[in-house]
């Protein structure tokens, strides 16, 4: 060995070796070097494996220098352990020269040589997201335009994915309707101006940055093109049209592009991953060598099959049937709830009984979900079953941020003396009262040896802007309504006023970007908390028990010294991934598929639960519930067509018959119907009597908390039922719409006044 790297002769030895170990066409993926070719990499076929190989077998048996390989990875962690797998193969420092990393690594790296053709200096600045979003908020700011009209998250979602798809600002523009889509071009072609003035790059500019570079100096591609006589690029169908673009123009001379990846685990589009690249790869290349890596070594026998059927259902695809020479292993188990309480306690009594009967460890455990959301009454039932787990890839529910700043608010309205709670929230949502602003209101209380809210109530009494005192009143008011709320009303109420009173859901709404809707869920999923805490503590509903209960929640002890935690995530964050035991829960019309109505939407939802299925080694557990808390209420859930796809030979339900003899049964009493515009099933899967209904049995009692109560409804002199107050008479109706109030006389509780929205009366007949 000479400075580490293998003589010749054990080389050679040892890659020989290494090539007898590998299937067919796993050999014919490292041994094609010339010209372009696809790996089409299914699930669990050695993917990363095969790629190492080919770079080891190209540096040696095609007596190619490392620096005129170019390899493309989308993770730094990739990059990492393929150059330290090469290494392993070739020798220590075999890899110096090679250029190895993410797209956004090795185009930083290039465009530093050249930064100067494109007005920048080599020493640049690249901006991250945050730099990004802080720029545009100061230019939407510059404008005159509030960002509560205009938000800064929301346009630089549309600014990034204008630039993944080669969209200047003049063409967005071009193409705008309507004010904000004007204003968004706007801001666009500012933040490029700025951008260009701070000598400064953002991760997009990584990307389409070289185009430029590359069109406008063609001696600079020229190099480029001869020296990287290979290019390599993993998860090919995660690329969008700037790296597309990009690789083509890199490959134009040698035409050596190999491409990896699955079609079947496309499932970025969100962020600009276009499926077409790797589809339309033969129309680009048609001399190219097509490999399939169809053998699995991660599912058994069972489990590829359910995972196979279900993806053959979708039309744009690539040909391939992946196979296995595992065991046929256990059948796929499916699980129905009654509701999503029910579906978590499943799964929390499931992995108690395997770790019992199979010897599984917590960490063998992994619960996907389609949304962030859903985490929530999972989390729930593990704790409440003493199951260590962990949030892969994001923070636990309770201590997600707007759900903190919601809690904050709620202990802040019961404790007024809580500094740390009003320092949280006297500026979410933004309400301009910044650190200056801050500071000033601490000195004055300081000053006058008040608390800060004191100061805060008293604000017209000192020398403040106009501005500012008109927030800190509206506030104050705020605070003050939700105080009189909570003495009167339900948990419950106590959360759907204060989202109502502060908009949030609204805001986040409009802004309209996927960090947006996962808090715009999470915030909901809280409600529905509150909600189903009051249903199920009809004796004491109130919004300090109910805060009690999520403080139990938030403060219990979950962590495990030894890392043996069941792992939590979306089904997003699990690819790559792989664990011996899997739940895939939430298996709802809906919710998954998230979006059916649109065809392409569909067919990328049901490759995520391909995803999903084959992340399982050994056992699969899938789930769905008959009904689900949304907007605080409950609602019935229709299951998911993908239930429909599973092979039903290869599934079974709780009481242990295989999924085909039921819908056998089902197809026998006709009790289906199916249409393009709904799917709905009467079925039931569990061999358990009929589970508990979500709809109220009928009374004599009518509800006034209905859309459909009005002021009418409700007179002077009726008798009325409260939840916590009992019996009492209504002594006076004020006020219209969602801000009627009425007064009643309660036996036990005397007079109060409610808001007749949120009173959940019902009339005693």
């Amino acid at each position: 060995m000479i400075n580490g790297i293998l003589d010749t002769q054990k080389l050679l030895a040892k890659l020989e070796t290494l090539l007898k170990s590998l299937n067919t066409e796993q050999k014919k993926a490292v041994e094609t070097t010339k010209g372009p070719v696809m790996i089409i990499a299914g699930a669990g076929s050695g993917k990363t494996r095969v790629i190492t190989f080919r770079i080891a077998y190209i540096i040696n048996k095609e007596n190619c220098a490392p620096n005129q390989i170019l390899a493309l990875t989308f993770t730094n962690k990739a990059a990492n352990e393929m150059r330290s797998r090469v290494e392993e193969i070739l020798g220590t420092g075999s890899t110096r020269g090679l250029w190895i990393g993410t797209f956004h690594s090795n185009f930083a790296r290039l465009l530093r040589q050249h930064a100067d053709r494109l007005g920048f200096t080599s020493d640049y600045t690249i901006y991250d997201a945050d730099d990004s979003k802080n720029l545009i908020k100061q230019i939407i700011t510059e404008l005159g335009i509030a960002t509560d009209v205009l938000a800064p998250n929301a346009v630089q979602g549309k600014i990034s994915m204008a630039k993944n798809r080669l969209v200047t600002p003049e063409q967005m523009s071009q193409n705008a309707s309507d004010f904000i889509s004007e204003k968004t071009a706007e801001v666009f072609y500012k933040y490029n101006e700025r951008l260009q003035k701070n000598n400064a790059l953002d991760f997009d500019d990584l990307l389409i940055k070289p185009i430029k570079l590359f069109n406008e100096h063609p001696e600079i591609l020229a190099h480029y093109q001869e020296r990287f006589q290979y290019i390599m690029i993993d998860e090919y169908q995660d690329t969008n049209r700037a790296q597309y673009i990009v690789a083509k123009m890199l490959a134009g001379q040698h035409r050596n592009i190999c491409v990896v990846g699955d079609d079947a685990q496309s499932i970025y589009s969100w962020r600009g991953a276009d499926i077409a690249n790797i589809l339309g790869f033969q129309n680009d290349y048609k001399e190219a060598t097509i490999c399939r890596l169809e053998e699995n070594y991660r599912c058994t026998k069972t489990i590829l099959k359910v995972a196979n059927t279900v993806i053959s259902n979708n039309k744009e695809q690539l040909e391939k049937t992946l196979y296995t020479s595992n065991e046929t292993g256990e059948p796929v188990t499916l699980f129905e709830a009654t509701d999503e309480r029910r579906e978590a306690e499943k799964v929390a009594m499931a992995i108690r009984e395997r770790k019992l009967s199979s010897g599984n460890q917590n960490s063998d455990f992994a619960i996907f979900y389609r949304t962030n959301a859903q985490s929530r009454a999972l989390e729930d039932a593990l704790r409440f079953n003493g199951i260590a787990y962990r949030v892969f890839g994001g923070v636990s529910f309770y201590k997600r941020k707007e759900i903190k700043d919601i809690v904050a608010y709620l202990r802040f309205i019961l404790n007024s003396r809580d500094e740390e709670s009003l320092l949280r929230i006297i500026n979410f949502p933004a309400r301009g009262v910044g650190e200056t602003s801050l500071k000033r209101l601490k000195d004055i209380a300081i000053e006058e040896g008040f608390s800060l809210y004191e100061a805060i109530c008293r604000a017209t009494h000192y020398d403040l802007q106009n501005r500012l005192i008109s927030a800190l009143n509206d506030f104050r008011m705020l605070i003050e309504d939700l105080r009189e709320i909570a003495q009167q009303h339900t948990a419950y109420e106590v959360v759907a006023e204060l989202l109502r009173k502060t908009r949030l859901l609204e805001i986040l709404k409009n802004e309209n970007t996927a960090e947006a809707n996962a808090r715009y869920d999470n915030l909901q999923e809280f409600l529905n908390f509150a909600r189903q805490f009051c249903d199920k503590s009809a004796e004491d509903p109130s919004l300090n028990a109910f805060l009690q209960s999520a403080s139990l929640a938030t403060d219990q002890d979950n962590a495990d010294a030894n890392g043996n935690q069941v792992t939590l995530m979306t089904i997003h964050a699990a690819k790559g991934l792989e664990f011996p035991v899997v739940f895939v829960t939430g298996l709802e019309e809906r919710l998954f598929p998230l979006n059916p109505d649109e065809p392409r939407e569909l067919e990328e939802e049901r490759r995520l639960f391909y995803v999903a299925l084959t992340r399982a080694e050994k056992k699969l557990y899938v789930s769905f519930a008959k009904s689900r808390y949304k907007f605080g209420q409950s609602f019935p859930a229709k299951r998911s067509r993908f239930i429909e796809e599973l092979d039903g030979g290869s599934v079974v339900t709780e009481g242990g018959k295989l999924l085909d003899e039921i819908r056998l049964q089902d197809a026998e009493k006709s009790r289906y119907h199916y249409d393009d515009s709904e799917y709905t099933s009467r079925s039931n899967f569990s061999d358990r009597a009929q589970s508990r209904r979500v709809a109220p049995a009928a009374s004599r009692q009518t509800s006034l908390t209905s859309s459909s109560a009005k002021k009418s409804a409700i007179a002077v002199g009726m008798k009325v039922q409260h939840k916590i107050f009992g019996t009492g008479k209504v002594m006076a109706v004020q006020g219209s719409g969602d801000d009627t109030k009425i007064k009643v006389f309660f036996r036990g509780a005397g007079e109060k006044t409610l808001v007749l929205k949120y009173a959940n009366l019902t009339v005693v007949e």
